[in-house]
């Protein structure tokens, strides 16, 4: 009877400690909402104000600088992007519909296949297919006048003259859209398609060559590891890979459900 009680004793006294240290010791995930747009004032904006409100952008919300960027060279550099614009309309391998160079930067950012840089396209493609995701859509989701900022803030950045005009009844719009919050998404192939995964990871149908092959992750690394490495990505660094390669935000871009359904599909890749 006493060995049965001192069983007892222990076994709850070891429940209690697990139950303490999963209630108390594990930080805990709370859902957040994806980055918002601007609360904008248009009426008042000067085009140097619009234009700093469109640098704010491309290095924030846009997240232009995670890719564009000397340090990584996944993305062609962006500051004489503007000057190069009349070349590029030019070239045989064109594909879009712009005209002039306003019209090429924001195609640009909404249809990114319509010309790729050479040596920048998806592996296998020829550079014909670009691997950057439509700025307007997905988990960056820029609004009209925050893609007209960004516009105006390349044309100045590369130079040139800055022909965009601050729009004029968009600011409720904005107002508006910035109470709504997207819909989750409903897979984990969703999720890998709309933040850009593959355009650094091998992972499904894309083949990524800026990060760690994810083929296979889940043969080498836990479920806990994986959630660790999207949330604090420079806590532990794969061999042969730099610090701020990858964003570090995703705790606030996915909800916590969305978070733990790419976890668990990552896990599974064995």
């Amino acid at each position: 009877m006493r060995n049965f009680l001192k069983v007892a004793f222990f076994s709850l006294l070891v429940i209690g400690l697990f139950a303490g240290f999963a209630n108390f010791g594990i930080p805990r995930i709370e859902p957040a909402p994806p980055p918002t747009e601007e609360k904008i004032d248009l009426g008042s904006l000067t085009m140097d104000q619009f234009l700093v409100l469109g640098e704010k952008i491309y290095k924030g919300k846009g997240t232009c600088t995670l890719c564009h960027n000397a340090l990584g060279g996944r993305a062609p550099l962006l500051e004489k992007a503007a000057a190069v614009t009349a070349a590029r309309l030019k070239d045989a391998r064109y594909k879009g519909d712009a005209t002039d160079i306003e019209s090429y930067l924001v195609e640009s950012m909404i249809k990114p296949s319509a010309f790729v840089v050479a040596g920048f396209g998806k592996k296998g493609t020829q550079d014909a297919v670009s691997p950057m995701p439509d700025v307007s859509a997905g988990s960056i989701g820029l609004n009209e006048v925050e893609i007209a900022a960004v516009t105006a803030y390349l044309q100045d950045m590369g130079g040139v003259e800055v022909t965009v005009e601050i729009p004029e009844d968009a600011g409720d719009s904005a107002a508006e859209d910035e109470e709504q919050q997207r819909k989750p998404y409903e897979s984990a192939e969703d999720i890998i398609s709309e933040i850009g995964c593959g355009a650094c990871h091998k992972v499904g149908e894309d083949e990524g060559e800026q990060g760690p092959d994810l083929t296979k992750i889940g043969a080498i690394r836990s479920a806990a590891h994986i959630r660790k490495s999207i949330l604090d990505p420079n806590a532990e660094l794969s061999k042969g890979f730099e610090k701020d390669l990858m964003p570090n935000d995703y705790g606030t871009q996915l909800y916590a459900s969305e978070l733990e359904m790419l976890v668990e599909y990552l896990a599974k890749l064995k």
